[in-house]
């Protein structure tokens, strides 16, 4: 496995983990203080830096158009996650829409997670089969 899609793999994963965390903190937030709504927002900012990230190492690996459109995906989504709060005061209903879909961000991530996972089976299982015949050779 080539080193860009072993960081890919490595990064979609984390960025799953990073928003797992980020649910935690909005539940912090929400039942212990409302002061820690103030680190939700900021690791919620630093989250942004993964899909950026995941979009460059999709498009330098060459590891697929699926990877790239995951990735420019929720490199969108995450933008349209960061207005939605800005309407908490002139249109609630639609602020109300940001943890649904911070959801949805987890949804993808998983998924774009989930397939990297198995792209980097499916491309051991080549390299073992070419490797084979060289150690038959021997």
């Amino acid at each position: 496995m080539n080193v860009i899609r072993r960081m890919h793999l490595v990064v979609a994963w984390a960025f799953v983990t990073g928003l797992l965390i980020q649910v935690f903190l909005a539940g912090l937030g929400v039942f212990e203080n409302s002061s820690k709504f103030e680190t939700h927002a900021g690791w919620g900012f630093m989250l942004g830096l993964f899909p950026l990230l995941l979009l460059i190492l999709a498009g330098a690996g060459q590891l697929g158009q699926r990877q790239v459109l995951y990735a420019a995906g929720l490199f969108g989504m995450f933008i349209v996650q960061s207005m939605l709060v800005a309407f908490r005061s002139s249109a609630p209903i639609v602020a109300a829409l940001h943890p649904v879909n911070g959801f949805l961000l987890l949804l993808v991530a998983v998924a774009m997670a989930r397939e990297a996972w198995k792209a980097r089976n499916a491309q051991a299982a080549p390299d073992a089969a070419r490797a084979a015949p060289d150690a038959a050779e021997a």
